[in-house]
C-alpha cells in the first residue's frame, strides 16, 4: 500500500488539505496528516480546526510522497519547520514524490529544488523565484515534483496524485464516484 504524508501548519488552506486527504484515502492510499505544530490540533486559514494523525517528530518510516497544502500563514509556517526541510531534501535526493499546491510550491522553490523545473502556484506567489519555469496549468508534473494552483484545482491535483501513485484507471474511478467530469 502506498503511503503519503500531508503536512499541516497553522494557517493551512483547508480545502486543499482535506480534498487531497479525502480523495487519496478513497483510493486506498495510507495518507497521514502530520502536524508540524506543538499539538495535533491545527487551525486552518479559515479557523477550521483539524486533528492531525501524528506529530512530525513521531514519524518513524518513509512515505512514497510528501504533500504540502498552501494557505497563509500555513505556507510560511511550513517553511519555518526545520525537520520538514530536512525531510524534503532527503525525499528529493532519493527521487520520491514532492507535491504542493497554492502558495506551498514556493517552499520547494525557495530551497532551490525547483530550479529549471516546470511548476505552477497561486498567481503572484512566483514573484522573485525566477529560476523556476512557472506555468498556468491546473497541475504540473516535472520529474518528482507535482504542483498545482489553488483551491479551484484541488480535485485535479488529488486525482493526479492518485494517478501517479496507483494508476490512471483508479484516478478515473474516483473521479466518477465523486461525479467529477
Amino acid at each position: 500500500m502506498k503511503k503519503v504524508y500531508i503536512f499541516l501548519a497553522n494557517g493551512f488552506e483547508e480545502v486543499e488539505a482535506l480534498t487531497v486527504t479525502d480523495l487519496l484515502r478513497r483510493a486506498g492510499i495510507d495518507l497521514k496528516m502530520i502536524s508540524v505544530m506543538k499539538e495535533l490540533e491545527v487551525s486552518g486559514s479559515h479557523n477550521i480546526i483539524v486533528k492531525a494523525d501524528m506529530m512530525i517528530e513521531d514519524i518513524t518510516e518513509d512515505a512514497d510522497m510528501i504533500v504540502l497544502p498552501g494557505g497563509i500563514p500555513g505556507t510560511p509556517n511550513l517553511k519555518a519547520c526545520a525537520p520538514l526541510a530536512e525531510m524534503i531534501k532527503k525525499y528529493n535526493s532519493s527521487g520520491r514524490y514532492l507535491a504542493a499546491i497554492c502558495a506551498a510550491p514556493t517552499v520547494y522553490a525557495e530551497m532551490g529544488l525547483l530550479n529549471g523545473k516546470k511548476a505552477v502556484c497561486y498567481p503572484g506567489c512566483e514573484k522573485g523565484l525566477d529560476k523556476v519555469l512557472w506555468g498556468e496549468e491546473k497541475v504540473q508534473v516535472s520529474d518528482n515534483f507535482i504542483t498545482s494552483r489553488g483551491v479551484g484545482t484541488a480535485i485535479d491535483f488529488a486525482l493526479k496524485l492518485i494517478e501517479l501513485l496507483i494508476d490512471k484507471e483508479t484516478a478515473e474511478d474516483i473521479a466518477d464516484k465523486i461525479v467529477y467530469k
